[in-house]
């Protein structure tokens, strides 16, 4: 398995997005992306309830504690590596959560435009 260079949608080093709880699809705190990544877990977003209403209503639950695999459930404010397609329809859908884009691996590109992701930036001064 080799994973993409991990550089932000800024061009820059990938930051660390979370971890508590730890994510990313590789559980190293960061939203790296790879070949066995189909979802492109690529963006480090900040939840919020009405995301994570959202995301549950469409068939993903992150909110719900799933012990067996050591998952507690997010709530508001955890920072959490999403699909970046995932993020487009929230976007879409009016209820994009805040982003943070110095630990978002530029893969999502491929889904989501900077300008987007830029207007929901969470770390931008």
């Amino acid at each position: 398995m080799e994973m993409s260079e991990s550089i932000n949608v800024l061009g820059e080093k990938l930051e660390t997005c979370g971890k508590d709880p730890v994510t990313g699809f590789y559980r190293d705190g960061c939203c790296n992306v790879g070949p066995d990544d189909f979802g492109l877990h690529a963006v480090c977003a900040v939840v919020t309830d009405d995301f994570l209403e959202f995301s549950k209503a469409h068939g993903n639950d992150l909110s719900t504690p799933r012990p067996e695999f050591g998952f507690e459930g997010l709530k508001a404010g955890d920072s959490w590596c999403l699909c970046a397609a995932r993020w487009q329809e929230a976007f879409e859908a009016g209820c994009a959560p805040r982003v943070r884009l110095r630990a978002t691996h530029r893969a999502a590109l491929e889904k989501c435009a900077l300008e987007d992701l830029k207007a929901h930036g969470a770390d931008l001064s």
